[in-house]
């Protein structure tokens, strides 16, 4: 828009109370090549326009001793100054402002905040209306009630147009401006849902990870206890053992020669007792595996399968019905529970023919099932096969199975009913089983 040399014909008075806007709108208009003078509020202005009358007049609306509407209405009021042009700059918040500024008579808005070329064009349009004089330009007033008051507009047709046209002009770039607003919050609530389902996954994962974490350490405690208890129990027994193997060996040693029989018989009680002492020692070398590796997810089914690699089935069948994405918590030897299972169900079972093994969840318990139709166990026997004392003339399999669960917080029983069959239930806590 470089017309400097008809530009610098086309004088404007600015009337801003703000120093800062002022100078700013003297900067774009000087810029353009308009000589520019300004004037703090509505007094001065028309103090201004008295010794030297503009081309043009920009006044702001919100000033102190007379508004731009005040000073509007008397520019317009004045005969000798009543064709100048007048330019509300205002922020426009209500139609009230519209009617308002029809009223002073203005002869177009410029909304704040601003553009340069939002300003170029506006006095270009104000500058070509004034050259080309509007026909049966009269101005009959007209009442108009808005919002319960009567305003009273005495504009010419061409004013009406310009304003409701820069009106429309606002609405449009300001609905534009709120589209586009949408479509970044839309976009950015998008980008917020999504970093929230990653913090979610996030927190959820690390939850598990602390609950799992807990879990281990909660094992790893459980099972320091026990093998420090255990340590007490084999140490106790294996003194007993080889101090009754070391008697033994003494009596055989002083009737050798008097008693040879006798002596014998001391040295038959004697490898009796050294039997016993493999055992335990065998035993306790098995026992103080548990607990030495965290506890990690097995998958159960594949448990069982693995299992039969340690025992043999022999004419039993055996049914494994785990579900496929079954999977427990525990021990890493919990392998060995199942062997254990199966190993005693088949070498004690009799008239054992089928081992199933299944999983059941009845009133919000979880078990593991381990049952066989072989000859069961007494029910005087139940209470004692899971003890150590008792387990150690079997293996101690039991002994070990149920210390291997108890890592993390997995109990075993036996419900079978004697004479029609075993019947093992491996109870787990919620938090110990889970499907993937």
């Amino acid at each position: 828009m470089n017309k400097m040399r008809n530009n610098s014909s086309v004088s404007i008075l600015v009337v801003e109370d703000n120093r800062t806007q002022g100078e700013y709108l003297r900067y774009i208009l000087e810029k353009e090549g308009y000589p520019v003078t300004i004037a703090s509020n509505g007094k001065e202005a028309l103090a201004a326009i008295a010794q030297s009358r503009p081309h043009l007049i920009l006044t702001d609306v919100m000033m102190p001793e007379m508004d731009g509407y005040e000073l509007c209405s008397a520019i317009k009021r004045n005969p000798d100054t009543s064709n100048i042009p007048v330019i509300l700059v205002t922020h426009l918040f209500n139609p009230v402002d519209v009617i308002k500024g029809l009223e002073a008579g203005a002869d177009n808005f410029i909304i704040k905040p601003y553009t340069p070329d939002v300003i170029y064009t506006r006095i270009m349009s104000i500058l070509q209306a004034d050259n080309t004089p509007e026909p049966n330009n009269n101005k009959t007033p007209l009442q108009v009630v808005f919002s319960d008051r009567s305003y009273t507009i005495a504009a010419t047709r061409l004013q009406i147009i310009n304003i409701l046209l820069s009106t429309y002009e606002v609405a449009v770039k300001n609905n534009s401006d709120l589209q586009v607003a949408q479509e970044k919050l839309h976009y950015l609530n998008d980008q917020m849902q999504k970093t929230l389902e990653e913090l979610q996954k996030k927190n959820q994962e690390l939850s598990l990870e602390n609950h799992e974490r807990k879990m281990v350490e909660t094992a790893l405690a459980n099972a320091n206890k026990k093998l420090y208890l255990m340590a007490s129990i084999t140490c106790h027994d294996l003194l007993n053992q080889l101090n009754s193997l070391q008697g033994y060996l003494e009596l055989s040693s002083l009737d050798r020669e008097d008693n040879p029989t006798l002596a014998w018989s001391y040295v038959d009680k004697a490898t009796n007792i050294l039997g016993q002492t493999i055992i335990t020692v065998k035993f306790t070398k098995e026992y103080t595996e548990i607990g030495v590796k965290s506890p990690v997810w097995h998958n159960c089914r594949e448990l069982v399968n693995k299992s039969l690699q340690h025992t043999s089935l022999n004419h039993v069948l055996l049914e494994n019905l785990i579900p496929e994405n079954f999977e427990i918590y525990a021990d890493p030897l919990i392998e060995k529970v199942f062997s254990n299972l199966i190993e005693n169900a088949v070498r004690y079972g009799e008239t054992i023919s089928k081992i199933q093994i299944r999983y059941e969840y009845i009133n919000g318990v979880h078990s593991i099932i381990c049952e066989d139709d072989g000859t069961g166990i007494p029910e005087n026997e139940k209470g004692m096969i899971f003890n150590y004392q008792y387990g150690k003339n079997t293996g101690q399999g039991l002994f070990l199975s149920k210390e291997i669960l108890s890592i993390t917080g997995i109990t075993i029983q036996e419900m079978g009913i004697f004479t029609k069959g075993a019947k093992f239930e491996i109870i787990c806590p919620e938090d110990t089983i889970r499907f993937v």
